[in-house]
């Protein structure tokens, strides 16, 4: 505890020389555009190959004022994980302390070790260990960020779609319809195995090719180690999942694999003037490769098994296989991806598909490609809406303290357990005894029944009859006539 104070301690501000509404009044558009321009210049100087340009604008942009204060904003206030603390158990930072982490905010040279959460695997029985790095180490990872996103979305390839701004899963599954809406195709389904827990450090800085300064911060994170309760595990491979970072590093260790596909097979297939090369689409650990000839899926499925143990990764046997849009091909027709499933089906010639666009012949196809959400897909989803529903259902009527009951047992229930507010005798007068306890019951068979048939008859909802009824039960034993008793204005 005495840890945690102290780590809490360093963001407390005076808030005499400081006032409290400081961070709130910073000009926030003005920052983003200055980052942005300093992002574009990244962008650019990568593009044309200028290292030392891009080196130069990164330190330029991580030292900055405004992108100090974007990537605290960040982390504390837009993240769905402002309230998760690290190991040092520091969270949801006041605004003057937020400031305080802006002006204090530097690359780390030591990085204290993740927290190890365990959350369960949609689907399945297994849980998924998330790394929490503490506060100032994703503040720090975010200004990273900044700085490393531009520089790499120049180099990307083409067809990678996962944690990348201004793309989502979308856009990947309409890159797989154009590759397929007018031809049958293999398919290469296959996930990496564990992907985020077992690249290697190495391979990856080499890739990365940074700066010294930033090489060392990306390292000390990579290699903090995680706790799991008490215990401290070293982490000599893969990348913290719920860094803010950890995308990012992914993609960049993933980087070149589209490339090494596309370039083991000719542009055209030899003596012909058929598109031989085959399109791969990737939304991070997922991708699938697509080709007319089942032989080069194949071929495929060897290269990227190579290509991935040089990063320290292979794929997942379970998730791996080879189907065909159109035809059955070892019990399978089509495959699921991103939520979606990818299917084609033979059609006649006023359902099927057909080549060409505006002024060019068009020509039948004979097969509609049909994209729709997966059935698994929708059972998550189903099961959201009624978990929604379930928390949302509308009160029964009456008070929502004398709910509506359904059968005879829930009446016995209703009328058990409302505590005692008072009765009326048949002449009109009020009898109030002294209140029992609540609990307090009595499964007298007579009154019992009359407080059904009463209550059947005048409404459940009504909250003064299940009261009256109630002293009814509780009083058996100083007014044993049922008939002895009656409901108010009735």
């Amino acid at each position: 505890m005495d840890d945690r104070d102290a780590s809490r301690k360093q963001y407390d501000m005076d808030t005499v020389t400081t006032p409290m509404d400081e961070w709130n009044r910073l000009p926030w558009k003005p920052m983003q555009r200055q980052v942005f321009r300093l992002q574009k210049r990244i962008y650019q100087a990568s593009q044309r190959g200028d290292v030392k340009a891009v080196h130069k604008l990164q330190r330029l942009l991580m030292q900055s004022w405004s992108a100090r204060c974007l990537a605290v904003r960040r982390v504390t206030q837009d993240n769905r994980g402002k309230k998760t603390a690290g190991v040092d158990g520091v969270k949801a930072l006041k605004p003057p302390e937020r400031l305080l982490m802006a002006r204090r905010l530097r690359l780390p040279q030591k990085a204290r070790p993740t927290r190890r959460v365990w959350i369960p695997k949609p689907g399945t029985q297994d849980k998924r260990g998330l790394g929490i790095p503490t506060m100032q180490d994703r503040a720090a990872q975010a200004l990273v960020k900044l700085a490393l996103e531009p520089e790499w979305e120049a180099r990307f390839e083409p067809n990678s779609y996962g944690f990348r701004p201004g793309r989502s899963c979308h856009d990947a599954i309409r890159a797989i319809f154009d590759a397929i809406k007018s031809k049958p195709k293999y398919v290469l389904d296959a996930d990496i195995a564990k992907c985020f827990d077992r690249i290697n450090h190495d391979a990856l800085l080499m890739k990365l090719q940074t700066f010294p300064t930033l090489r060392r911060a990306v390292r000390a994170w990579l290699r903090a180690g995680v706790m799991d309760g008490q215990a401290l595990f070293p982490t000599t491979e893969g990348t913290p999942q719920g860094g803010v970072l950890s995308p990012l590093l992914a993609n960049i260790a993933l980087h070149g694999f589209e490339t090494v596909i596309r370039e083991a097979f000719p542009e055209r297939k030899p003596g012909t003037n058929v598109h031989w090369k085959p399109n791969v689409v990737r939304y991070a650990d997922d991708f699938v490769v697509m080709h007319e000839d089942e032989t080069v899926i194949q071929q495929v499925q060897q290269l990227a098994t190579a290509w991935l143990a040089g990063m320290g990764l292979e794929l997942k046997p379970s998730k791996t296989k080879i189907t065909h849009t159109l035809s059955a091909h070892n019990g399978n027709v089509g495959f699921d991806f991103l939520g979606y499933t990818v299917r084609q089906f033979p059609a006649g010639k006023t359902h099927t598909g057909k080549t060409g666009g505006k002024g060019r012949v068009s020509t039948p196809l004979g097969f509609k490609t049909i994209i729709k959400p997966s059935n698994e897909a929708i059972r998550r989803h189903s099961l959201v809406l009624a978990e929604i529903v379930e928390q949302h259902k509308p009160a029964p009527p009456g008070r929502p303290d004398c709910p509506a009951q359904s059968g005879d047992q829930g009446l016995d229930d209703l009328l058990r357990a409302r505590p005692v507010q008072g009765y009326l005798l048949q002449d009109g007068s009020p009898d109030l005894p002294q209140a029992p306890s609540l609990g307090q019951t009595s499964s007298h068979p007579q009154i019992l029944a009359l407080d059904r048939q009463e209550i059947l008859a005048a409404g459940t909802g009504h909250l003064g009859l299940c009261h009256q009824r109630r002293n009814a039960l509780v009083q058996t034993q100083s007014h044993p006539d049922p008939a002895a008793y009656q409901s108010p204005g009735r």
